[in-house]
């Protein structure tokens, strides 16, 4: 190969990475990503996510609706779900009450989000089985914090 090609290969960037990847820390030990579920029916809040969570090192899978989070979650076993309250369909409370108090998936801590909060809604998202409640625009400075202070240990 003429170094040419073999710099054009080096260049080449990567796929992006999945919840299977593990990564090298430490004295050789490996490590898998945590996952994080978001769940929206807005193409750009989604991408935005996927941005933000992947830049801080964790995998993103995605559902925009209860149907789609039902499939989603029989591949994948998320360490926290972020999720829309505002979702067609069913909505993120009621999709909230069924995943906690489905076995498979109620020890994973829930984040509600909405960008129509009102008075009572935090007490709403505790009661439904949510870990948190943040409202829309949620920065994305704040959004690893947010999620890093519900996250089981890795």
């Amino acid at each position: 190969m003429t170094s040419e090609l073999l710099a054009a290969v080096r260049s080449v960037s990567r796929p992006p990475a999945t919840a299977r990847d593990t990564r090298k820390r430490g004295r050789g030990k490996r490590e898998r990503r945590q996952m994080i579920l978001v769940i929206d029916d807005d193409a750009s809040n989604l991408k935005l996510a996927r941005y933000v969570l992947e830049s801080e090192g964790y995998a993103v899978e995605e559902a925009v609706d209860a149907i789609s989070t039902f499939e989603v979650l029989k591949t994948c076993n998320p360490a926290l779900i972020v999720m829309d309250i505002q979702l067609p369909g069913m909505d993120g409370w009621e999709l909230t009450r069924r995943l906690k108090t489905n076995f498979a998936t109620r020890h994973i801590p829930i984040i509600a989000v909405t960008a129509y909060g009102v008075a009572g809604d935090r007490d709403h998202a505790i009661a439904a089985g949510a870990a948190d409640y943040v409202e829309k625009p949620i920065s994305t400075l704040e959004l690893p914090d947010i999620i890093r202070r519900h996250l089981p240990p890795n």
